[in-house]
């Protein structure tokens, strides 16, 4: 081994250091305390591996969330025993690690080891522990290990499998099956995109088998419709025999709000076929009508594309051809006056950074992609996110937020269409906090939008929202605190800067008043002051109605043709919500609640409550109402048996932690408890 890679001197700050979903430490010292490769690394091992991968630090002791050295004596015996046990598949599915991976770092004169943990590519997946893949898998969520249900682990090996999920030939379908309508109208694109192309002249089941839609094996000579062909030209009760949890939804509210009304919506309902090219386009008019941006001239002609059109286009296929429909998740594109959301089922199947790069592409639906390029719709080589971020940025709009939540798992973006920095907000922060705003660097002028438009920012929201190096953003955020200009809480990963004009009381009162409203971030706009008691009591009762998810009860509602709202967003009485980010993931956290109403009142345990409690926080603060409608339970044994507690330990933090009855208190997971540990 290098010996640089033996000599390292560590520079963590263990003062600030916390355990994250990318960051674990282990104490390693063994029986006789000279060093020992811990049992439970194996679960951080897979977990990390089947995750985004991260750091394990051995030699290093946790006691009540503070961090000290401990050192390893004997570490080259340490060091044998992880590779000896990293080639031995009776341990572990696959070794990811080289000894690069695995480095000596000297701290206070003691020998710890670090180990850099690689996340797996979608072909290694799922990486596996003891033999068994279906209880020795795990996956890393926060700072816990968390195993794998048996439909999680199947979807990775069908991820592994299947480089075209859609390519899976249907067993007992026809082309019967198919709407001829969807057909013909395909055919009318593709003549206007390739006029002259031969495959025009062929029957419509010939240009089918041509797309792929119908194919043949060669290995096994099984010859049928394939899924790529039912959802993209399916009628929709073949659809629903064939796709169980497919379900697409298109909402348009009237709103710049989180609410639950909507003034025009796309589904299933009986009425058309249901298929993803007909919802396409039923969605992309809709999306397009209205849209006030600057049209393009060239040689003096009007372009009837601007960049915001191909942005909006590609983030509609982005979402349809990127969709696991195996997932008990739907498709949702919601449009409000100030932005456009998207989601779709499944995570991404290449990193979010090299997403963002372009030039890398995994399509997970390769045939479907293939089919709307033949029509001029979509784009080759990764490079539909660049196109998507351009688009937004020609028009010097907020840059759009992409991300992935993992339960249930699911992709989101957020197109905003909210100028990146307003002049006139800069002008009224500038009064408001003594300073000329307008005149600061940039990087800093965005801080401090951010943290008035959010409430609150921290390290990481900040680089969603900038192309900025994370050290800049890490001393600006450091200057801005030092200058009074921010005002800070918490630290290390833990740490939020919001400006100091905001009140900040004493948290002791917080679960004596119960009076709760609904949720997470206040209107950076509103110059009301906060709603008194009465006011709060009865906004409570007003928003005892359940918003509906996407479950798979409601699914198959949804096929009948039941106007149930499938990720609504927030019942009524919710603040304005300028991200909105759950309104699109409102239905992760419904169907995370139908799963806990399943289980019969008599049986369920704490434990399992307050897992339940930290997957539906997972997503952002989440009001005491609505934690209650998710799990049906009531507010004052909520509170007083669990939420309380829960923040006394340091698993959920709140949305304002110190100011007791705030109209929209929530509460976020912090993860400082594995997922699926039991109670003591």
């Amino acid at each position: 081994m290098n010996k640089e890679h033996q000599q390292d001197e560590c520079e963590l700050d263990f003062d600030t250091l916390a355990e994250s979903c990318e960051l674990e430490c282990k104490l390693a010292q063994g029986a006789d305390g000279k060093g020992q490769l811990p049992k439970d690394f194996w679960r951080t091992y897979s977990g990390m591996a089947n995750a985004r991968g991260g750091v394990v630090l051995l030699g290093v002791n946790e006691n009540k969330g503070q961090f000290s050295v401990a050192g390893i004596e004997n570490i080259e015996k340490v060091k044998q025993e992880l590779f000896n046990q990293l080639n031995s598949p009776a341990k572990v599915s696959i070794n990811l690690l080289t000894e690069d991976d695995v480095i000596t770092l000297l701290k206070d004169g003691k020998q710890i080891l670090r180990v850099n943990m690689p996340a797996a590519t979608r072909k290694q997946k799922p990486v596996f522990i003891n033999n068994d893949m279906y209880s020795g898998t795990y996956r890393r969520l926060h700072d816990g290990d968390r195993a794998c249900d048996q439909e999680t682990i199947k979807r990775m090996v069908a991820e592994q499998l299947e480089d075209e999920r859609d390519a899976r030939i249907l067993k007992g379908f026809t082309f019967d099956d198919l709407d001829v309508d969807s057909i013909g109208a395909y055919r009318n694109l593709f003549s206007a995109a390739k006029p002259g192309h031969p495959w025009l002249d062929l029957s419509p089941f010939e240009l089918v088998k041509k797309l792929r839609g119908w194919r043949r094996d060669r290995d096994t000579g099984e010859e049928g419709l394939t899924l790529a062909g039912l959802l993209m030209f399916g009628q929709w009760e073949a659809i629903q025999e064939g796709v169980p949890h497919y379900v697409v939804d298109y909402q348009e509210r009237p709103e710049a709000r989180a609410e639950r009304r909507w003034v025009d919506r796309i589904f299933p309902d009986g009425s058309w076929s249901g298929n993803i090219f007909d919802f396409y386009r039923k969605v992309y008019r809709k999306l397009i009508a209205d849209l006030k941006v600057q049209f393009t001239l060239s040689e003096g002609q009007r372009l009837e594309d601007s960049p915001v059109h191909v942005a909006l286009r590609e983030a509609l296929v982005n979402a349809l051809v990127h969709a696991d429909y195996s997932a008990n998740v739907s498709v949702l594109i919601v449009k409000r006056p100030d932005m456009f959301g998207f989601r779709n089922p499944g995570l991404m199947r290449i990193p979010h950074e090299l997403a963002l790069q372009g030039s890398h592409s995994d399509c997970r639906n390769r045939i479907m992609h293939q089919m709307f390029l033949m029509i001029g719709l979509g784009e080759r080589a990764g490079s539909g996110i660049p196109k998507i971020f351009s688009g937004w940025k020609s028009c010097q709009w907020a840059q759009p937020r992409l991300r992935e939540v993992e339960l249930p798992e699911q992709t989101l973006l957020e197109l905003h269409m909210t100028d990146i920095i307003p002049r006139d907000q800069m002008i009224e922060l500038s009064n408001r906090l003594g300073i000329d705003v307008t005149a600061l660097p940039a990087l800093e002028k965005l801080i401090i939008y951010y943290a008035d438009l959010d409430g609150w920012v921290n390290h990481e929201r900040i680089c969603e929202v900038t192309e900025e190096h994370p050290r800049d953003i890490t001393v600006a955020l450091s200057k801005l605190e030092r200058q009074g200009v921010l005002a800070s809480k918490g630290s290390y990963k833990r740490k939020f800067y919001h400006l100091p004009d905001v009140e900040l009381l004493n948290l002791d009162n917080e679960f004596e008043q119960g009076l709760i409203k609904l949720l997470y971030i206040q209107n950076p706009n509103s110059t009301e002051p906060p709603a008194n008691i009465a006011h709060l009591e009865q906004s409570q009762e007003q928003s005892q109605e359940l918003s509906q998810g996407a479950s798979q009860e409601q699914s198959q509602e949804l096929s009948q043709g039941v106007s149930q709202g499938v990720s609504q967003g927030f019942s009524q009485g919710h603040s304005d919500d300028p991200m909105d980010f759950d309104a699109l993931a409102w239905a992760g956290m419904e169907a995370i609640g139908a799963k806990y109403r399943e289980i019969p009142k008599g049986k369920v345990t704490k434990a399992q409550t307050r897992q339940t409690i930290l997957q539906i926080c997972q997503y952002g603060f989440v009001s005491l109402t609505d934690i209650c409608n998710f799990l049906d339970r009531k507010p004052d044994p909520m509170r007083r048996d669990y939420l309380a507690p829960m923040v006394k330990e340091g698993m959920l933090e709140l949305a304002f932690p110190k100011i007791p009855p705030h109209p929209q208190q929530g509460y976020m997971t912090v993860y400082d408890r594995e997922l699926s540990g039991d109670d003591s």
